[in-house]
């Protein structure tokens, strides 16, 4: 039984390059077989690419956060196109909107999410999307400019109708730890409607933490906790449901099973 993290943010559990390279040890003790390596800046993404060079079940996904709408980085297209040459880089990400943190305003958050959606296309490569208190912007652009890969709303946190009219598009979902969370009711009914096959795990690392260790920072070694969880909602045998998630990962990211 083996899992796929599909959105770590290894570079904020820990600084320094072995703890990172510990991180992902542990997972992989775990079945946390693979990996995507998340981050916000490309400065961040430069930095975590070298340190997880020699970890090869890391893969990468590189773009500008809504975070860093103020700051994306001097010639910002150029270094994304540079950067999915490199090996085991496989998505564009995560990039979309927050209207929540009011990162810069919403025009320019926009504008970078639809530029960096149209560079997803050009380079033939899926998109992690990000969404918080931006549902409404998120989907009306994405029926515009989703790139023919695809995409991941990662971290799902929107309701069943929501997931309905998502479902329309060339999406997946992603649900990290507050699954498991008892009054997570929002998602336990949007799992019911949405086909196995369009659904993804991750950790979110080291945040939205699973509820079994609710209190301490989240890990990439507790991702089975949430495929578990996801099985018994599902009523499926948790290998079965491991293999499907595993399966539904790399059809997603584009790489053998």
């Amino acid at each position: 039984m083996q899992y796929f993290d599909t959105h770590a943010h290894v570079g904020l559990i820990c600084e320094d390059p072995i703890e990172q390279l510990i991180v992902v040890q542990e997972a992989r003790q775990a079945s946390v077989s693979r990996m995507v390596s998340i981050c916000n800046s490309l400065i961040d993404f430069v930095k975590i690419y070298e340190n997880l060079k020699s970890a090869v079940n890391v893969y990468h996904a590189v773009g500008v956060s809504p975070s860093e709408v103020r700051s994306p980085g001097r010639n910002w297209v150029q270094t994304i196109e540079q950067s999915v040459r490199l090996p085991r880089v496989v998505a564009i990400g995560e990039i979309g909107l927050d209207y929540y943190r009011k990162f810069g305003d919403k025009k320019s958050q926009i504008e970078l999410f639809i530029t960096q959606l149209d560079l997803a296309a050009k380079l033939n490569l899926p998109v992690i999307i990000h969404n918080r208190e931006a549902g409404k912007d998120v989907l009306d652009i994405l029926r515009d400019r989703l790139p023919p890969k695809g995409g991941v709303l990662h971290c799902y946190s929107e309701n069943a109708e929501y997931a309905k009219k998502a479902l329309d598009l060339n999406l997946f979902f992603s649900f990290a730890g507050n699954l498991t969370y008892r009054n997570a009711k929002n998602l336990h009914e949007t799992v019911e409607i949405i086909p196995v096959e369009r659904i993804l795990i991750e950790s979110e690392s080291p945040f939205m933490v699973p509820a079994d260790h609710r209190g301490k920072r989240n890990m990439p070694k507790y991702l089975p906790i949430t495929g578990r969880f996801l099985a018994e909602m599902m009523g499926v045998d948790n290998e079965e449901m491991a293999a499907t998630l595993w399966a539904n990962s790399c059809r997603f990211f584009g790489l053998d099973a």
